[in-house]
Order: C-alpha cells, then structure tokens, then sequence
C-alpha cells in the first residue's frame, strides 16, 4: 500500500468513527442514559494495530467524555511508555459507552444493547490484536468464563465483526492502584503485549513449549524502572525466539 493510500484509508476509518460516534451522542438503548453526562465512545489512531476495551466509563470518564483519564487511566499511560508506545498510538474503548451509576457492574441487558457498536469500532479499526482490561471484555470478546488468573497474559486468535485478531487479557489497570503485587502483573503482561505486537502470530506457543515466563529467573525483579536485576531487562528477557502462551 503506497503513502497515499495508507492516508486515505486512515482518513476513511476517521470518518466512519467519527459518523458512528455521532449516532451515539443522544443514545437511548439502555437505561445507562439516564444518568449520564455523555456518551463515552473511545479515541486513539483511528488504525491501531493495538485496541484496549474496558468495561466502562467512571466518574472522570464521563466528565471528559474520554476514555480512560482518572487514576487507572493514568497507570494505563505509564504501562504503555514502559513497552515504548503513547496513548495516540492505540485505540482505547470500552464495552458500554456510558457510566454505570456509582461505577456499579453494567448490567447483561446494558452490555447486549451496547456491545454491537463496540463491534462496529473494532470492524473499523481492525486491530491486530485486542488488550482486554478486565472481566467483562474479557468474557465478552474472547466468549470465555475463565477467571482473569487463569487467561491474563496468554493470547487467543478470534474472528471478531469480520476481522481475524489476537485476544489479550490483563487485569483492570484500577486493580493495580492499591496493589504492588498488581501492578507487578500488569508490567510483566505489557512486556508479553509487547512481542505480541512484534511477532503477531509466530509469537504463540500451542505445543506448551518454551515461554517467556520459562526464561525469567524466579527473583527477578521487574518492577517499573528497574532494568539492572534479575538476569537482564525485560526486554532482553523476552527474545524473539521465545514463545506466548495460547489458550
């Protein structure tokens, strides 16, 4: 694809967002509309190779009408300059649109009337590979009741609204605001997002073989910033050669 053509493709997803956006300004599907400020509908590169999809909007969220700008939203920022990437770069969204009253679980009949415009997003976007941040994207998009233990950090391949992608779970960002343990995970599952984006599908393991985890020492310490310890970086850590988990 030449230069021209690239730009106008990103011009043409630009658009089409930003038409679907307009359709959901005044929407009225679900009762969530009652008690918003606005509609929360997403922002980033409008051609990410790289989607993340929460759960929904809180309070600073639909405030400002973007995704992802309190607290967890800021963690979220730093995750992504750790493995070398910025906000503008990605596409951030989440399964409903609008904020649950006092941040409460969305509802089965919320997330069905929402969820088809997520689809939309992701037919538009077509990411190479989804970051889910929690349960219910997690359950939503990869069709799973697996616990966030038993998947975060491993990679599944699904077709989503016509397009064929990676599934990568994390734990919510708000998970790891109080908890070092937490944000621990977080970072060792950025680093494997990162050779996910890197090597795509030649980065999983479905024969159960070598894997990164495999190559760390067991007192490696990875937390943020620390790049002296525990047998090299995380980035020398995760070689090429070295495989994700598949589930």
């Amino acid at each position: 694809m030449t230069a021209n053509s690239e730009s106008g493709a990103s011009a043409e997803a630009a658009q089409a967002l930003a038409r679907l956006e307009a359709s959901l300004r005044d929407c009225r599907g679900c009762p969530l509309c009652e008690g918003r400020t606005q509609v929360v509908f997403g922002a980033g590169d409008a051609q990410a190779d790289l989607m993340f999809v929460g759960e929904g909007p809180g309070f600073n969220e639909d405030k400002q009408g973007e995704p992802f700008v309190g607290q967890a939203g800021k963690l979220l920022t730093e995750l992504l300059e750790e493995v070398g990437l910025t906000r503008q770069e990605v596409y951030i969204g989440n399964v409903v649109k609008c904020r649950p009253p006092e941040n409460r679980d969305p509802a089965p009949q919320e997330i069905e009337a929402c969820s088809p415009f997520l689809m939309q997003q992701i037919s538009i976007i077509r990411p190479r590979v989804i970051c889910t941040l929690g349960r219910f994207a997690t359950r939503l998009l990869a069709e799973t009741e697996q616990s966030m233990t038993a998947v975060h950090g491993k990679a599944k391949q699904v077709r989503l609204a016509g397009v064929d992608t990676l599934i990568f779970p994390v734990f919510h960002p708000a998970a790891a605001l109080y908890a070092r343990t937490n944000r621990d995970v977080l970072v060792d599952d950025f680093a494997k997002l990162r050779v996910l984006l890197q090597r795509g599908t030649e980065a999983l393991n479905e024969a159960g073989g070598r894997s990164i985890e495999s190559e760390q020492s067991p007192a490696a310490d990875v937390r943020p910033g620390n790049t002296s310890t525990g047998g090299g970086t995380r980035e020398e850590r995760a070689q090429p050669t070295e495989q994700l988990p598949l589930w």
